[in-house]
């Protein structure tokens, strides 16, 4: 700091951190921070160095370091995909599912623009029913009906999707289900190839050998707690995108395999606590085929911004938690290694191996009693490799949210490097501007660094200035939106 300040008079420590980070040498620095991080939530704060050589002059290019920033640190984005823990990078992780998604439909970012012809589908997968709950059934014309209790609900009615007689409501099949859902889609997958070349009249090799089968999909939970699947499936030649697949593989096919290969797909679960059970697809099957060159209900652009729309979303959005409920000092096993090397009672969870008491979370009945299942079917034997007490706050589910076959488009590592490389490329141009030694692009280049993890989180006084951003940004936004609604153009 410049000089010593008495700030015993201000109350608010966040008012207290501001003034000392605004007395700092160089303020505007902690400002250039913070607004680089457009309002991510809980950024990354690392300590090191970073240094970047000409091998052949031995000249050095670029450095930095952390001991020279005003605060002794740096932040970076969190860089988390779901949009309850931050808003900020969860529309950026959004942003390049929307672009892989689309690129997979119409082309670009190194995706042939032929693959718009290619025949493709929209297909959504539901799980089954484990028991009646409340619902807003409709007509066939869209019409409102009564639920089963006799009401009709709300939109935001709190008892949607919760069972109406929770003393016989399936809650072991539900999770069971939520935990097999990642392996059912793979089987899924399996029985499409095989279901397709049966229609077809062809052997499987020889599918293989004249088809490709791309896919891109995304998780989703219903309120009932329940995950299904939204997936672009598309046919291709046999080299992926860049080759036209034959003319015998329709969207009336594949629409064909979808279903059937849905209908087929099983999953075996044995257990003598639960006895034998059956994993499968539920009835509601829906395929839908994507037109061409935005001609139809389903567009490229619409199905796009579809998937990227969940792919931020988890299983809070049931009404679950957010975090994890395993004690962090006991890793959920409820006991730790004694000096004597013999298990000792973990006296953060009084042996419970929860973080908290399930009894206190403040959820649905019906969301707590799915968690207490997760929680119980986790610590059986024939169980334990879904480590079910590890996701019982998802309810079960412990696959990944969004995925895709290798030949579907980019993917998300590419977009990123992409991004990373533009900005090489402005901090060459401005160093170059400013008369310092730039890189000629023939010369290999040569990198050390050393970082450390310090802390995550901002300061007091910077979460202030965080504040401020996501309000700038917010308003930037609304009046873009409001300009596009209105026909206008933004100046």
């Amino acid at each position: 700091m410049s000089r010593t300040l008495d700030l015993r008079h201000v109350i608010s420590p966040a008012v207290r951190d501001l003034i000392e980070l605004a007395n700092l040498d160089d303020f505007d620095r902690v400002q250039e921070q913070v607004r680089h991080l457009r309002g991510c939530t809980r950024p990354v704060n690392l300590v090191g160095w970073t240094q970047t050589t000409d091998p052949v002059t031995n000249t050095v290019l670029r450095s930095y370091s952390t001991a020279d920033e005003p605060t002794g640190r740096l932040l970076t984005t969190c860089g988390n995909r779901r949009s309850s823990r931050c808003p900020s990078c969860s529309r950026l992780y959004a942003a390049d599912t929307y672009h892989l998604i689309k690129a997979g439909l119409s082309g670009g970012k190194n995706v042939a623009e032929s693959v718009r012809d290619h025949p493709r589908v929209f297909a959504t997968l539901t799980a089954p029913s484990f028991g009646p709950v409340h619902n807003r059934p409709t007509t066939t014309d869209g019409t409102s009906r009564p639920c089963a209790c006799g009401a009709r609900h709300a939109d935001d009615a709190p008892e949607l999707g919760t069972p109406l007689r929770p003393a016989t409501y399936d809650y072991t099949g539900a999770v069971l289900w939520n935990a097999h859902a990642g392996a059912l889609w793979a089987r899924f997958t399996t029985y499409l190839r095989r279901t397709l070349a049966a229609h077809l009249g062809m052997t499987q090799k020889a599918l293989n050998a004249a088809l490709r089968v791309s896919f891109a999909k995304v998780a989703e939970y219903q309120k009932r707690g329940l995950v299904h699947f939204h997936a672009v499936i598309r046919f291709d030649g046999p080299d992926g995108h860049t080759t036209e697949p034959p003319a015998w593989a329709t969207a009336e096919a594949l629409d064909h395999a979808v279903r059937a290969a849905a209908r087929t797909a099983r999953l075996a679960v044995d257990s003598d606590a639960t006895g034998e059970r059956e994993i499968a697809w539920g009835d509601m099957i829906d395929v839908r085929e994507i037109a061409a060159l935005g001609d139809g209900e389903l567009t490229d652009a619409k199905v796009a911004a579809y998937v990227a729309k969940y792919a931020t979303k988890s299983a809070e959005d049931s009404g679950t938690v957010d975090r994890s409920l395993i004690c962090r000092h006991c890793q959920g096993r409820g006991h730790v290694a004694g000096p004597d090397g013999y298990r000792d009672l973990c006296t953060d969870c009084d042996g419970t191996g929860q973080s908290e008491p399930l009894k206190d979370l403040r959820v649905q009945q019906h969301v707590r009693q799915t968690i207490r299942t997760a929680w119980a079917l986790g610590h059986l034997p024939e169980f334990a490799h879904l480590k079910l007490w590890k996701w019982a706050h998802m309810l079960g589910f412990r696959g990944h949210f969004s995925t895709k076959s290798r030949a579907y488009s980019t993917t998300l590592g590419a977009l990123r490097d992409v991004r990373r490389a533009w900005r090489t490329a402005q901090a060459e141009h401005a160093r170059a501007l400013a008369g310092l030694p730039t890189a000629d692009e023939n010369t290999t280049l040569v990198t050390d660094s050393a970082w450390q993890y310090l802390s995550s989180g901002y300061r007091p006084g910077e979460e202030f200035l965080a504040a401020q951003t996501r309000h700038e940004i917010n308003q930037a936004r609304e009046q873009a939106q409001r300009a596009q609604t209105e026909g206008e153009v933004p100046t």
